[in-house]
């Protein structure tokens, strides 16, 4: 006689799935339609079929570490075409919230950003911090003369206070990703996920993962949601040029030694207005496909729409901030920058807290999935 296995229901973990976007999720009746219209997931124990049947039970501890709720690109074929209206799509993506809620350390930070009752003190706290570091060097006053906000606020301070921010967010995403992998092989890849612990080449796994993070050809595969291929990729490349941009002042400053502001045909002007532009379209179009399809996919939830207000900002007041030092006004310029700094800092302080936390544990997914044989190839 087979051996008896006990479930254990989570029930704050269904409730904290419904309160956060998947208030659909009762509704599944498991016809299995969402496993069979999803182009991303394997043959093998597809998804998001199990997925729902462990969100209604509570059964947290097969969610929390399952690649699977990772490989989803959240396309929402499978929500299109679910005869209930359950939305798995949308479930996946509060799973997936919660997920990172348990990997983020301290703990307290990923509740906090993850809850809208903090929402104000998300952004106080680093305008704050930032208001404090501008009395500490006499610097509150808005410069007299040319518009040049290092006279505002110091290279060096913004140097040192940005990449410690940045720093502290990419080494709490790496020691999320750590504990990922280990709970991967040790609660799924002995069990549930195909064909035991991991056992391919990693180096070719890591390869393969990084091309398809940086073509996002797992866009390509949905049908109904088909414009998010655009619009994700327009987000990710031009945080990659503004990143480019960043390096690239920072070479001119300390290597050539070349002081700021510099011109508008600067390659560092130029590398960064296409990435500010691309950045600005493509959350653009993130909001208008959303829209557009609010009725039968879903608006999103707080967490999802947390994070492209962080990024509406950053864009908007670094595209301001620039334009209003052109027309020289002084009384605007420097306030706008002021907002720019906050938005930026918070966008590198809670990165491994708010879905951008997907960089991190979408491509540790895929890569697992590639190195235990679960997916062949791209």
């Amino acid at each position: 006689m087979a051996e008896a296995t006990v479930i254990k229901p989570d029930l704050d973990f269904v409730k904290a799935i419904i309160s956060s976007g998947g208030e659909s999720l009762k509704k599944c009746f498991q016809c299995a339609t969402c496993s069979v219209v999803c182009n991303l997931a394997p043959d093998d124990k597809p998804f998001p079929r199990k997925e729902m049947i462990y969100a209604q039970w509570g059964l947290k501890d097969r969610l929390i570490s399952n690649p699977d709720i990772w490989l989803c690109h959240q396309c929402s074929d499978c929500t299109t075409y679910c005869p209930r209206g359950a939305k798995p799509a949308e479930v996946l993506s509060a799973i997936r919230r919660e997920s990172i809620k348990h990997y983020a350390f301290p703990s307290l930070m990923g509740k906090a950003v993850s809850d809208k009752r903090f929402l104000s003190l998300l952004f106080i706290i680093p305008a704050i911090l930032l208001i404090m570091i501008l009395s500490a060097i006499g610097n509150l006053r808005i410069p007299e003369g040319e518009i040049v906000f290092s006279k505002f606020f110091p290279i060096l301070y913004i140097d040192i206070i940005f990449t410690s921010a940045l720093g502290f967010g990419v080494l709490v995403g790496i020691m999320g990703v750590r504990r990922f992998w280990n709970d991967m092989n040790e609660t799924v890849g002995s069990s549930s996920y195909q064909g035991g612990y991991a056992r391919g080449n990693l180096k070719d796994s890591i390869i393969a993962t990084l091309k398809d993070v940086l073509t996002h050809n797992k866009f390509k595969k949905c049908i109904i949601n088909r414009d998010r291929h655009l619009a994700h990729l327009l987000v990710f490349y031009g945080f990659i040029a503004l990143g480019v941009t960043t390096a690239l002042a920072v070479f001119y400053m300390y290597v050539l030694k070349i002081p700021s502001p510099y011109p508008l045909t600067s390659p560092v002007k130029i590398i960064g207005t296409i990435g500010g532009l691309a950045l600005f379209i493509g959350i653009n179009l993130v909001v208008i496909n959303r829209i557009k399809n609010a009725k039968s996919l879903g608006i999103g939830s707080y967490f999802d729409w947390l994070l492209i207000f962080i990024i509406y900002v950053v864009t908007l007041s670094g595209i301001l901030s620039k334009v209003i030092r052109l027309a020289d006004i002084s009384t605007l310029a420097y306030p706008i920058y002021f907002i720019h700094l906050v938005f930026v800092f918070s966008l590198f302080l809670y990165l491994p807290y708010s879905k951008l936390a997907h960089i991190f544990y979408r491509a540790t997914a895929i890569c697992y999935a590639k190195y235990s044989g679960r997916e062949i190839g791209s």
